[in-house]
């Protein structure tokens, strides 16, 4: 008999699909290579055409092809090439502390006292910072923050947040059991997201979104392979939520899927709207009436600027329209520590509560979240204090005051000082930023313009965004990345940026539009 050897392996009768004596290669898969210098290599695993289809769909506009050629131009700076800009000024997302917000003192100590508590000794710190720094550790296992902690979070950390949502809501009860601490809003959002998706083909979970919307939503559906439902905001009305747009949207998807879930962000995140209370009402009560399960995403609830502008929290509302409602409705609300005054982005804190989840799938949540241990510890000790701050009477109170005030009046500032540029230029409107972060001004793009755009495969507005990063280093992040109307053209800035910067930038965007539109007229 002859053997005959491949790669070192000895084969099965050639007749035979089964696997090989010595290394159980399969026949009909890809067999070995030799390379030019004779080491063995073979297909991948892992190729673009293998890969999970559904991550292939995701998209994340704030850190896309604008942000990753804004890193090149830096560097390109940085090596001495010569632009037509000094530096890059990145206002594409609310990465507050990266833009030059302060941080608040009473945080940064108290983490500072847990991470070595060593400093428990050093005089300089103020004992109210040193106290709650000793009960924060003496949550932690081994009063250590780099111990794990329960899966759904310290339970000192639950019952503040409880207390804090309490104070909020006038009274409105909270049970700290209907709390769980989270890596961020974001982590908590997908979390409920992967409870609710399910069904195949026309009884596929539909969950409605804003348009336009977050990216995290849009990105966070396609991975879990749910069905986008899109709502439009009224920008005619400083981007309102009409419950007829609502009603429109939902009899639409039930023709192809399940709508079962609506996403509010309030206030706005890219639009910067602030909703009315008696535009939550009306979500709830349409909520109750199509049996949709509520997500509210509140991460900005301190970011409120406008006149006559205020929070409210769907929770207070819904407890307020009485039992018909608040004994029914289901309720996800979010929030964190990366936004408002706080800006404590990389920390990876936040909250979510939920209300009226059937007690069988509060199980299935709670071993969820189990999977990925706990949130980061020294997170959940901010989520603490920016839910327990300094109190009057106490050392740290007056200083934590004029520093939470002086950060949401700059913000406030800086809020009505882009909406006033930017609606003197030609071609740009931009409604009042009320709330949040972020203004989406509309903007004029002429025809030839779009059909270069067209012709080089791109957005209009994307192309918009990257001559205007090219010419001038302003990075902001086209419409197209958060949805918009057929026909209609945006984008994104955060009003983040110091005050001289911001006034630079929207120089800059005025100069821009205004040779953009001359150049493509």
């Amino acid at each position: 008999m002859t053997v005959i050897l491949v790669h070192g392996c000895l084969p099965a009768p050639v007749s035979s699909k089964r696997n090989c004596i010595c290394c159980k290669h399969r026949r009909g898969l890809p067999r070995e290579k030799m390379t030019e210098n004779g080491v063995s290599s073979r297909a991948k695993v892992l190729t673009i055409d293998t890969m999970n289809p559904t991550v292939k769909k995701v998209e994340y506009a704030v850190r896309g092809p604008i942000v990753q050629r804004a890193v090149e131009l830096e560097r390109e700076l940085s090596q001495g090439v010569k632009k037509p800009f000094a530096e890059v000024i990145k206002a594409n997302i609310g990465d507050a502390h990266a833009m030059g917000q302060q941080p608040i003192t009473f945080f940064r100590q108290v983490l500072a006292l847990c991470s070595y508590p060593e400093l428990l000794n050093d005089s300089t710190f103020p004992e109210d910072a040193k106290s709650r720094a000793r009960r924060i550790l003496q949550s932690c296992g081994g009063n250590s923050l780099g111990s794990y902690s329960a899966s759904q979070g310290i339970e000192s950390v639950r019952q503040d947040v409880a207390r804090y949502i309490e104070r909020r809501d006038g009274g409105v009860p909270c049970a700290p059991d209907n709390i769980y601490l989270t890596t961020g809003a974001s982590d908590g959002i997908v979390t409920m997201l992967k409870l609710l998706v399910c069904g195949e083909g026309a009884t596929r979970t539909g969950v409605m979104i804003s348009i336009p919307q977050y990216p995290l939503y849009s990105a966070a559906l396609a991975e879990l392979g749910a069905v986008q439902v899109n709502y439009y905001l009224n920008e005619e009305k400083c981007w309102s939520l009409d419950i007829s747009e609502l009603q429109r949207s939902v009899d639409e998807a039930r023709t192809h899927c399940n709508p079962r879930a609506l996403c509010i962000i309030n206030p706005g995140n890219p639009t910067g709207q602030v909703q009315s209370r008696q535009c939550i009402e009306d979500v709830i009560r349409f909520a109750a009436k199509e049996r949709l399960f509520l997500m509210a995403d509140e991460v900005y609830q301190d970011n409120v600027y406008a006149d006559g502008c205020q929070f409210h929290s769907f929770k207070k509302v819904l407890f307020e329209m009485g039992p018909e409602y608040s004994s029914t409705v289901e309720l996800a609300s979010f929030h964190s520590t990366s936004k408002c005054y706080m800006g404590e982005c990389g920390f990876r804190g936040g909250y979510m509560e939920i209300i009226n989840m059937d007690n069988e799938v509060k199980a299935q949540l709670t071993k969820l979240v189990s999977v990925r241990l706990c949130p980061p510890v020294p997170g959940q000790a901010l989520m603490d204090l920016v839910v327990n701050p300094p109190q009057p009477g106490e050392p740290s109170y007056d200083n934590f005051i004029k520093e939470r005030t002086a950060t949401l009046s700059v913000l406030a500032e800086k809020a009505k000082l882009t909406e006033q540029v930017l609606n003197t230029v030609e071609g740009i409107r931009c409604n009042p930023v009320q709330g949040a972060m972020y203004s989406f001004p509309r903007i004029s793009i002429p025809e030839k313009a779009v059909k270069e755009a067209t012709a080089n495969g791109q957005q209009p507005d994307m192309f918009y965004c990257m001559r205007l990063l090219e010419e001038t280093g302003i990075c902001l992040v086209p419409g197209s990345g958060f949805g918009q109307k057929d026909g209609t053209y945006h984008f994104r800035m955060t009003i983040l940026p110091p005050t001289d910067k911001l006034k630079i930038l929207l120089d800059k965007v005025k100069e821009f539009h205004h040779k953009f539109t001359q150049k493509y007229s």
